[in-house]
């Protein structure tokens, strides 16, 4: 790539693209930008980026833009399929993503981590543990960060990668490269499992026997990705004392060594032992000293909307797990409940089938599931497959939650865990888990100390259809 002789196409301008367009023009490269989405932040983001030089395209303009490009920079939300992806790919010119970009230009050292869950969690408690350490770190990629904003650093840069961002990534060669699970999700999008696991596996493509691979042992997909890796490969267990962290008898291991035991890990579930696990490997790989893992291991609480708890309204407690986007995430998030749970469910449609999920329910802690969003219909056929029974049906987002409150009785939790993407009603998990935080602390009491809600105009009308469909 030689950017001040080219000239490039941004499609899409979120984080990323903002981060790209960026990018490109301050090594002198031409770049024209457009988004297919409308709205505020979108023409704020367009209008900043055109001060600086940048481009806008019509929408009438977008389509003949492979013929007026080198490459186009597309958006980790865009699909690979999209029309303007396919023209260009057809023509034979580059189509890369943001993090692609960055792989190009890194001068960073990157330790790289994806999987179906736990990704976050795990990038957000490595970058800490590095830099308890000694070692300065940035977490980004799909955390929130873009690669590109640490291209130049002297930090490492502690990147989750999603699936999205793998559709359009071939230059990564990242030290330590970590796969924490692959199960089914996103299939709307890749629609094979197949080739979401191709995805997944793309992340150590170009790792030489100078680099790292840390996999998940009790993952047989995950585990399978060792052969097809020239790195040195360590693996995490919760089953098995294996060639690198390992637990057994309650307790964390790296080797024969102890970390600490899994009662200091302030975060409940096997998963979080997983996520611990595959941070103690590559922080020890990184030469961090047993002391300062342990530490950032015993104060880590988590992240925002990832089984965090809200608020507690007459004995009801609420907790948020916007992030639960996938059957696993949901399960794993429904196995730390200890009480009687009310779960919301829905949003945007992924592609699976949720009969996993429903037969899984009748075996945990939830006595009721509120079904809304735009695969509740899907999500209903699944539940009565299954045979479980104790279902509410609504339309949106706020008034399945005012419904989840009502059902919910003393001494019971009500879950977010929506085993499904927000994009039906919201930009992202993070807006869908502030308008739960938001509607939860809205909640009044009556006197007697019954839970009422503010109800909206048709709410009653809601409710009324909503116990008919039960």
């Amino acid at each position: 790539m030689y950017p001040k002789k080219q000239v490039f196409f941004v499609l899409g301008l979120s984080k990323s693209g903002r981060s790209a367009t960026e990018f490109l023009l301050k090594k002198g490269a031409t770049v024209y930008i457009h988004d297919d989405l409308s709205g505020e932040r979108v023409e704020q983001t367009a209008s900043e980026l055109a001060q600086k030089g940048a481009k806008r395209v019509k929408k009438e303009d977008v389509s003949r833009m492979a013929e007026v490009c080198d490459g186009l920079v597309l958006s980790p939300g865009i699909p690979i399929d999209h029309p303007v992806a396919v023209a260009f790919k057809r023509m034979g010119k580059a189509v890369i993503g943001e993090t692609e970009l960055a792989a190009r230009y890194m001068r960073s050292p990157i330790l790289a981590v994806t999987g179906t869950n736990g990704k976050t969690t795990t990038v957000s408690m490595l970058a800490q543990t590095l830099e308890r350490g000694g070692v300065p770190a940035k977490p980004c990629g799909n955390i929130g960060s873009p690669m590109l904003d640490f291209y130049d650093g002297e930090e490492v840069a502690v990147a989750e990668i999603s699936s999205f961002q793998l559709e359009t990534l071939n230059s990564l060669r990242p030290h330590i490269a970590v796969v924490l699970n692959v199960s089914e999700d996103h299939l709307n999008r890749h629609y094979t499992m197949e080739n979401y696991i191709f995805l997944k596996a793309k992340l150590l493509k170009n790792l030489t026997e100078t680099e790292y691979a840390v996999l998940n042992y009790d993952d047989p997909i995950v585990r399978s990705f060792a052969e097809k890796t020239k790195a040195q490969v360590l693996y995490f267990s919760v089953r098995e004392r294996v060639v690198g962290a390992y637990y057994e008898d309650g307790n964390l291991y790296f080797g024969k060594e102890k970390i600490l035991s899994s009662a200091e890990l302030p975060i409940g579930g096997l998963h979080n032992i997983q996520n611990a696990l595959a941070v103690i490997a590559c922080a020890k790989l990184m030469g961090i000293k047993t002391e300062d893992v342990g530490a950032v291991l015993s104060e880590f609480k988590g992240i925002k909307h990832r089984v965090e708890f809200v608020e507690e309204v007459n004995g009801i407690q609420f907790i948020d797990d916007s992030k639960g986007t996938n059957v696993d995430a949901t399960l794993k998030a429904v196995a730390c409940m200890k009480q009687e749970t009310v779960l919301l469910l829905g949003g945007k449609h992924k592609g699976y089938d949720y009969g996993r999920l429903f037969s899984a329910l009748k075996k945990s802690n939830v006595v009721h599931a509120v079904l809304y969003g735009e695969n509740r219909y899907v999500l209903l056929k699944s539940a009565r497959e299954q045979h479980f029974d104790s279902v509410t049906v609504c339309d949106k987002f706020a008034f399945a939650v005012r419904i989840a409150a009502i059902k919910a009785q003393s001494g019971q939790i009500v879950l977010l865990s929506p085993a499904s993407a927000s994009f039906d009603e919201f930009a992202s998990y993070e807006e869908r888990g502030d308008k739960f935080v938001e509607i939860v602390r809205s909640f009044t009491r009556e006197e007697e100390g019954k839970l009422t809600v503010a109800a909206d105009d048709n709410f009653d009308v809601v409710i009324e259809r909503a116990e008919e469909i039960e």
